[in-house]
C-alpha cells in the first residue's frame, strides 16, 4: 500500500469528520468536541492494538519522537478548531491547507529528492484544494480581527507538519502501532490539562456524543494511516494527500447535503486530483 493512498484514505476520514463538525459546532462546547474525539480515537487504537497484536516495545528514540508528535498534534488540533471557529473559511482552509509544503521540505532537507515537477503537484494540490475551501465560504456575516485567526490557522499548519515529520520518523525505527498510540495518550494527556487548567468543559451532552464517537473513530483511522506511512517510500506524501480533507469535506456535502458547487470549485478539484495523479506515477 503506497504512501499517497493511505494518505487518501486518511483525508477521506477527516472529510467525514469535518461534515460532522458542521452539524455540533454551533451547539456544541468546542474542547468538548476535541476531548471525546481524542478519547475515542485513542480507544479505537487500543482495540486494534489488541486484535493484531501491535503490542511491542519501543526504544527510546522512537518514544520521544512519538511524544513530540503527540504535542504537535493537540497544537495542531487546537488551533485548527480555533482558527475555524473565529473564521472565515476562505481565509482559514487555505491557510491550514499549506501544510504539505511544510511536510516536504522537512523531507527534502533531510536528504528526500524531490524533482520540481513533483513540487509543482505539490503546489497544485495545495492551491486546489484552497481554491475549493475559499469558495466554498458565501457568508457574509462579521468575522473577528484577521490578526488571530491567521496565527491560529498556520499554528495548525505548523502542527500538522510537525506531527507527521516526527511520527513517520518513530514509525522508520519502531512499530508504527505502539508509536502512534504513545502519541495518542499524549494528546489525550496534554487535552486534559489544558481543560482543566483554563476551565473549560468535557461533556458535549448526551445527544452530541455519538457523533462524536463517530468521529472519533474516523480521525483514529486517519492518524494511523497517515503515521504507518513512515517506513514506505515517499512517506511525505501521505501528508500531501491528507491535506485534500477540505477538498473532500465539500464533495461529501455536495454528495450527501445537497450543497451546490461552482464551476470554479470543480476545476479546483480537477487541479488537485491531476497533482495526485501525478504524484501516483
Amino acid at each position: 500500500m503506497s504512501a499517497l493512498f493511505l494518505g487518501m484514505i486518511a483525508a477521506i476520514c477527516w472529510g467525514f469528520h469535518d461534515i460532522c463538525v458542521r452539524f455540533l459546532s454551533q451547539r456544541t462546547p468546542m474542547t468538548a468536541c476535541i476531548f471525546v474525539v481524542l478519547v475515542t480515537g485513542l480507544v479505537f487504537h487500543l482495540g486494534l492494538m489488541g486484535a493484531t497484536g501491535g503490542f511491542t516495545p519501543l526504544p527510546a528514540q522512537a518514544v520521544w519522537l512519538s511524544l513530540g508528535a503527540g504535542v504537535f498534534f493537540v497544537i495542531a488540533t487546537f488551533g485548527l478548531y480555533s482558527a475555524f471557529q473565529r473564521g472565515p473559511v476562505r481565509l482559514v482552509a487555505p491557510l491550514i491547507a499549506a501544510y504539505p509544503i511544510l511536510s516536504v521540505a522537512v523531507a527534502a532537507i533531510q536528504g528526500v529528492t524531490v524533482s520540481p515537477l513533483q513540487w509543482l503537484a505539490v503546489f497544485a494540490i495545495v492551491v486546489g484544494v484552497a481554491v475549493v475551501a475559499a469558495l466554498s465560504d458565501t457568508s457574509t456575516d462579521s468575522s473577528p480581527r484577521k490578526g488571530p485567526t491567521i496565527l491560529f490557522a498556520l499554528i495548525a499548519a505548523v502542527g500538522f507538519a510537525g506531527t507527521f515529520a516526527l511520527g513517520h520518523e518513530a514509525a522508520v525505527i519502531s512499530n508504527e502501532m505502539p508509536s502512534t498510540l504513545v502519541t495518542r495518550v499524549l494528546a489525550v494527556v496534554l487535552t486534559v490539562v489544558l481543560l482543566v487548567a483554563f476551565k473549560q468543559p468535557f461533556w458535549p451532552g448526551k445527544r452530541a456524543i455519538p457523533l462524536l464517537m463517530a468521529m472519533g473513530v474516523a480521525d483514529g483511522i486517519a492518524l494511523y494511516c497517515v503515521l504507518s506511512a513512515g517506513p514506505l517510500p515517499d512517506a511525505q506524501y501521505a501528508a500531501v494527500s491528507s491535506s485534500m480533507f477540505g477538498l473532500l469535506t465539500i464533495l461529501l456535502a455536495w454528495a450527501l447535503l445537497k450543497e451546490r458547487m461552482s464551476l470554479s470549485q470543480w476545476g479546483g478539484c480537477i487541479v488537485a486530483f491531476c497533482g495526485v495523479g501525478y504524484l501516483a506515477l
